[in-house]
């Protein structure tokens, strides 16, 4: 029996792609180990695009999630939306004249996604999008474009949740192409917990075992290239912060708004020699995968304005309040730990402190978030290409 390839291009742009596709790439491992690889293997190639961080910033994400060397390195670097996603059709177009895959799978909604989908659809090239259908139905978010174009595109839309499926439908993608396959957010999460369990992360700060605190994450330009927006959230943040210590790794594009305003008095720079305080908020630099999963799972409380700390919290059952007004991810809300709170200087010291008070609400996991999304994902384009061949 002669053994058919199926050639597969793997996009990752920025760090919450390397979360996603890792459990893709051991899936596929997987399936090459498996007896079925005596009649389809799956060639693999990983294109990092560099949209954000370059290749030495990204590297311990890579060593954290056991991520393999990309094969291609597209070094795009940062840029306006607009150039960041011509400069990738550019370069990826190159990649796709030069390998001639048989399906790209692309992750998430960041605009190498979309850049990435655009391209492969001209040349007429199948695309997956993993984490398809999420909506905040919020179009001054650049995500929110990159997740329509990208589903409008794509052959193969691999959802999370039933709301994913829902808003598909509602925009005319026909129920063939949908398939529900749970969170491959979770997949990395579940496969890495007991290694983010062994972090000193804790130690490295200064916080006994057991000790209570807040893990704050922010860097939506709605939330902190607005000074308004920003000043009624460090408002808040004070507050809390007298009560709890509030630790906050910052992402650069936060850090230059922070000099920026003069909010510098406010937030306090982490020196490892002293630690962290019985109050004030309190300032690292970015961390790892297993670092951060260890501050997560260990806080008493994670504030936050991104989508996939969402996702990790309601996974993980630890209480989330996100500082925006639309969420891409309701199914956090409605079934797992998430509140929406946006900027509302009150309603942000109401929830934080109801829940510091012992009256967080319990969530539960949504269905199929279990661990097995990228086997589903792997095991349904194996399917679509032995019944196209």
């Amino acid at each position: 029996m002669t053994t058919r390839k199926l050639k597969i291009i793997n996009v990752v742009g920025a760090r919450p792609n390397f979360m996603k596709i890792a459990p893709i790439l051991r899936a596929i491992h997987q399936h090459n180990s498996s007896p079925l690889a005596k009649e389809v293997c799956i060639e693999s190639l990983l294109v990092h695009t560099g949209q954000h961080y370059d290749y030495e910033m990204s590297k311990v994400f890579f060593k954290d999630l056991d991520l393999p060397e990309p094969e291609i390195y597209l070094e795009i670097g940062s840029g306006t939306h607009g150039e960041q996603t011509g400069k990738v059709i550019i370069e990826f177009e190159k990649v796709l004249f030069k390998e001639k895959p048989d399906l790209v799978i692309v992750v998430g909604d960041v605009n190498s996604t979309m850049a990435c989908t655009l391209a492969a659809a001209k040349l007429e090239i199948p695309v997956a999008h993993v984490e398809a259908g999420l909506r905040s139905f919020d179009r001054s978010m650049p995500e929110e474009i990159n997740r329509i174009v990208t589903d409008a595109l794509s052959t193969f839309l691999f959802t999370p949740s039933a709301d994913g499926d829902e808003n598909l439908i509602k925009e005319g993608i026909a129920k063939n192409k949908i398939f529900r396959v749970g969170n491959v957010m979770v997949d990395s999460l579940l496969t890495h917990k007991e290694k983010a369990i062994e972090s000193k992360i804790l130690q490295t700060l200064g916080l006994q075992k057991n000790r209570p605190y807040v893990l704050l994450t922010l860097h939506r330009p709605s939330n902190v290239d607005d000074q308004e927006s920003f000043s009624k959230i460090v408002e808040a943040l004070t507050v809390i912060s007298k009560k709890l210590p509030v630790i906050f790794p910052v992402h650069p594009r936060t850090k230059k708004q922070i000099d920026s305003f003069g909010l510098q008095n406010i937030f306090q720079s982490m020196d490892s020699s002293s630690g962290i305080g019985n109050t004030g908020i309190y300032c690292t630099t970015p961390m790892g995968y297993l670092d951060f999963m260890k501050l997560e799972m260990s806080s008493t409380l994670v504030m936050t304005d991104s989508g996939g700390v969402q996702e990790e919290t309601t996974a993980l059952g630890v209480p989330c309040l996100t500082l925006r007004n639309t969420t891409e991810r309701p199914v956090t809300v409605s079934e797992g730990t998430n509140t929406m709170v946006w900027n509302n200087t009150e309603k942000i010291i109401e929830e934080a402190f109801r829940i510091m008070n012992g009256g967080a609400r319990k969530g539960t996991i949504p269905e199929l978030w279990d661990g097995k999304t990228a086997e589903r994902i792997v095991n349904i384009l194996m399917e679509a290409y032995l019944n196209e061949t």
